[in-house]
Formats: C-alpha cells, structure tokens, sequence
C-alpha cells in the first residue's frame, strides 16, 4: 500500500487482489518449504503432495501474470519477486526430472530459467542493500547451469559462468561477506566440469560441436529377426559416486553425470524447446515412462545407499531388472583368511569421515573384523532375489567377481579396469575411462590414443563405422553357444544390449592397446564372457584396426594379435 494511503481508500476489488496473492504467495512458500520434508525415495509418496504444490504456483503465477498492475501499484510487487516465482517452479520441474527421470521435465526447468535472464527479473537486486537477495541470484545462476549442463548446452553454460563470475565479484566488493569462498569454488568446479570432456569434436572453423550421447532412435542394433532373448525391461537404477577427488558439480561427479545420460533417451523436442511460461501442465504425464527411473546418490553413506536399494528392490515392477552403477575409490581387506567368502575381498568405499590415506582407504582395525565402511559383494546378495545388472567402477571392482547367484535369477556385473597405464591414470580426475567407455566409447577410444580433437566429418565417418562394429558385436553375444544366458536375459533391454555391446567394445579395444600390458588393465565379468566369441574375436580386432586406422593411430595398437601374449 503506498505512502498515505490508508487501506479504506483502496477499492474492496484491489484489497481483495492483494490479499489472495498473499495467501498463494504464503501457501506457495508453505508448500515448497515442505519438500524438504518428504522421502528422497518410493515412487508414489511424494507424488499427491508434488501435485498439490505444483497446482498452487500454477495459480500463483497466472495470477501475478492477470492481474499484475494493481499489485504494482497496490502490493508494490518488484521484478524480482515475479524471478523467484519463476526460479521456484524452474526447481520444482528439476525436482520432478530428478524423481521420474522424465527429461521433458528438464525442458520445462529451462523454460522457466532462461525466462528470468531473459526479461531480467533479478536486474535491480544489485541496487537494493540486500545481500539475501543478491544470494538468490547466485543461487538462480548455478541451478540454471546445471539444468544446461544436463541439456547439453554448453556455449550458454559458458556464457553464464562469465556473468555468474561477475556477479560473485560484484557481490563480494559490495558486501563483506563470509561465503566468498564458497562461491568461488562453485566457479571454480563448474569450469572444471566444462573442461572434463577429454576429446572436442572441431568444425572445419574450429569450432566446437556439441554431441549428445544419450539414447537416440537407431543408436541401438536391433535383435536379429527370430532370436529370443529375454523380455526384462530396465525400471530402476541406483547412480552412486564417491571418487575422491573426482571432477564434480552440484553433487554430480562427472561419472555420475555420463552414466545418467546413457540411461536417458535423448528428448524429442530438445532442439525446438521453445519458452511457454504461462501454460504450467505439470499432471501432463508421458504416456509411458521412456527412461528409467534413476536415484542419484553422491558420496551416501552405508546406511543411505542400502535404504535407496531397498526401496528399489521392494517396488521393481514385474520383469524387470534393477541396475546398480558403483563409481567409488576401493577399499582392500587388511589380510587373508582360510575361508575367503563375500565379505573377504574389500569393496567400494561408503561415505564417513574417516582418513582417507592417497586415494585409498586404509584399514585400521585388525584383520578379522570387516571394514564398516564399504559397500562389500555380500551386501548385494539379497537383492539378487530379483533381476540384477551391476556395474562397478573402481580400484578394487574385482571384489565383485566373487559373486554367488544364489537365487537363480538373472545377474551380471560389469567391472572396469584396476590398474591403468600412468597417462591414462593421470586423466582419472576428468572422470574414469571405463565410464567414458560406456558413455562414449569413440571418446574413450580417441582419448586413450592421445586425441585431443577430432574433426566434425571424421568423427561422423567413425561413428557410423562404429554402429556395424556394435551389430556384429550384437551378433558375436545372441550367436555364441557358450555364453551365460545371464547376458541374453538382459539383451531384450535396449539401454542394457548398449552397455554390454560398449563393454565388449572396451574390453576388446585395451587388449589390442600397446599401453595396456597388465590383466588387471582389462575389463572383465561375472559371470565371464567366452573371450574367444567376443572380446578376443578375430572379426572385432580386425574392426579395431580399421578404426584406428581410420584415427590414424594405428601404430598404437597390436597388429597381429599373437603379440600381445
């Protein structure tokens, strides 16, 4: 209400206006408050109240938007106030990405974001004396990066670290403030993540194409007509990162980030997304869920990461199978026993605040105790009641070859590597190779041959190359008479066939590398593939030759196999 006029002088019509956009305004900030509140785990508790808040800034912001100059003139509502109306929704449409994997979700979080730099509803927070002000700015800022970063628009990220810079520096010299730091180590992490990427594909002007590596249509072979695999669909994947000294943003490692992506389809409407900030449909479901639904854990705790699974476990659909990707430092036992069961080998590293001693995880306790801390093979053996895909990333992933299948059911793990040549390990923090195998395997391909740019045309020419290789990849596992049937029962699920295609790749491609001399710098699996069907099939070789050829870095590799042994 301004200067002297009392609340008699305003018409009953205009009160009323100002007082039914408090109530939304407070029952708005009431609602989203109680987020916080709710389980981060189970599909369905969370859904009526996500509903409920959703319905509430709907209404809230079409009212602002119909009746916008009486609360000008009335309420004295400020440009920044309609921006955290809209940086809110932009959070919930990420939070609703976040619980049903549903990318459009992100498209929408987008809409709202880029809306608010656009019409500049933060522009007069630097004029007010208000450093919480300025802080929701920031924070506007970094929750808009991530959503770009997870679309892939990385020449706008770019754009917005350079204004989110300037805005921490001007905010820094205005106030004296304590978090200085914190804030520039956002910036800092956020231009680590950008630079993460160990290959650019160049234009013929030299500059840098952006490439999707999510799930396109015809990116995954089709089954051969006639062959029968099993029918198990992926529902469910637990994404858990807990690297020391990993390259991470927000509380996403880069590994995490590349292994979300390579459980996404890549959206149909990514490139034509166009801004529509008035019509907010947020029940408007997809007709069937496209993605797997995905829990994204960094650094939980033991206690966190077995409640995630157990909800997972307890609510997998019929048929289908529940993916578990482990990206974590190794922890080793302290000794051997007489008796060497699941919980003999070390494992992967759960979060505490313990002493972590040059990567690896010590133990201080004697030998006959097992570490607490640590995610053990054994642990993973209930949920072996149901269909299991397991991925491990890690120094000490061979733990998990001591598997058991005690229930019959269809299980598989994939484990990377234990020990890499010393220029690859010295890439470690820009994330693992064996991930980058499974995200991008001709990245990781360049990238172990030294490449740090590839041309647009050849980097297509590859690709396309690349699709046959993973048909008679496809082939080699569907036609081998020796493999575990584990692998087909898994290979009727598109995101899975491409992940053990991509696998077989890698684990073809180090064997043939001249750096990688040792067997533990190979990939391998439980249960184990027949390598002469496939990782040391004479058509795949042959394959990784052309390839490399084609790269022209085939000096780097062994050209009659025989050497190599």
């Amino acid at each position: 209400m301004t200067g002297a006029e009392t609340e008699d002088d305003i018409p009953l019509g205009e009160r009323k206006t100002v007082t039914d956009f408090c109530y939304l305004l407070d029952k708005s900030k009431q609602l989203f408050n109680g987020l916080r509140d709710l389980p981060q785990y189970g599909h369905k508790q969370w859904q009526s109240y996500f509903g409920r808040t959703f319905d509430v800034y709907t209404k809230l912001w079409k009212f602002q938007q119909q009746h916008r100059q009486v609360l000008d003139s009335r309420y004295g509502l400020k440009r920044w106030q309609i921006g955290e109306v809209a940086s809110k929704i932009g959070q919930l449409y990420y939070h609703y990405y976040l619980r049903t994997s549903e990318t459009s979700y992100l498209n929408e979080a987008f809409s709202f974001y880029s809306a608010i730099r656009q019409r500049s509803y933060y522009f007069q927070v630097n004029k007010e004396d208000r450093p919480e002000l300025v802080v929701k700015k920031l924070r506007y800022y970094a929750r808009y990066i991530v959503v770009c970063l997870l679309l892939n628009k990385m020449d706008l990220v770019k754009v917005l670290v350079k204004e989110l810079s300037e805005e921490i520096e001007d905010y820094t010299q205005r106030f004296n403030t304590e978090d200085q730091l914190e804030w520039n180590l956002v910036l800092q992490e956020v231009a680590a993540f950008v630079e993460a990427d160990p290959v650019v594909i160049l234009n013929d002007n030299n500059s840098v194409v952006v490439t999707s590596n999510r799930l396109q249509e015809g990116s995954v072979p089709p089954l051969e007509q006639g062959m029968v695999v099993g029918q198990l669909v992926l529902a469910d994947a637990l994404i858990i990162g807990n690297c020391n000294n990993q390259v991470k943003f927000s509380e996403l490692t880069i590994d995490m980030f590349r292994m979300l992506q390579a459980l996404e389809r890549e959206p149909v409407n990514l490139a034509t997304q166009t801004s529509k900030q008035g019509t907010l449909e947020p029940n408007e479901k997809p007709a069937k869920r496209e993605n797997p639904h995905k829990y994204l854990l960094y650094k939980p705790t033991f206690s966190q990461l077995f409640t995630f699974l157990s909800a997972s476990f307890k609510e997998l659909p019929a048929n289908s199978v529940l993916l578990v990707y482990l990206s974590a430092t190794g922890v080793f036992p302290a000794g051997h026993t007489d008796y060497e069961g699941p919980y003999d080998f070390g494992g992967v590293l759960t979060n505490t605040n313990r002493d972590v001693v040059n990567g690896e995880t010590v133990q201080k306790r004697n030998q006959a105790q097992k570490e607490m801390h640590c995610l053990h093979p054994g642990d993973l053996f209930p949920f072996t009641r149901k269909p299991l895909f397991v991925i491990v990333d890690s120094s000490n992933s061979t733990a998990y070859k001591n598997f058991t299948n005690l229930f019959g059911q269809p299980l598989v793990c994939l484990l990377s590597p234990t020990v890499y040549p010393k220029s690859v390990q010295d890439q470690s923090q820009r994330g693992s190779l064996f991930t980058l195998f499974l995200y991008s395997p001709l990245s990781a391909f360049s990238s172990v041959c030294g490449l740090n740019s590839v041309q647009r045309g050849l980097w297509e020419r590859a690709q396309e190359f690349l699709r046959k290789v993973y048909r008679d990849i496809g082939q080699m596992i569907t036609r081998s008479r020796t493999i575990d049937q584990a692998f087909l029962q898994f290979f009727g699920d598109e995101f899975l066939r491409l992940l053990l295609i991509r696998f077989v790749f890698c684990s073809a491609a180090l064997r043939l590398h001249k750096l990688f001399r040792e067997a533990r710098s190979f990939p391998e699996s439980y249960p184990e593939l027949p390598k002469q069907d496939t990782v040391e099939s004479s058509v795949l070789q042959k394959h990784i030759l052309e390839l490399a050829t084609m790269l022209d870095v085939q000096s780097l590799f062994w050209d009659d196999s025989l050497e190599a042994y």
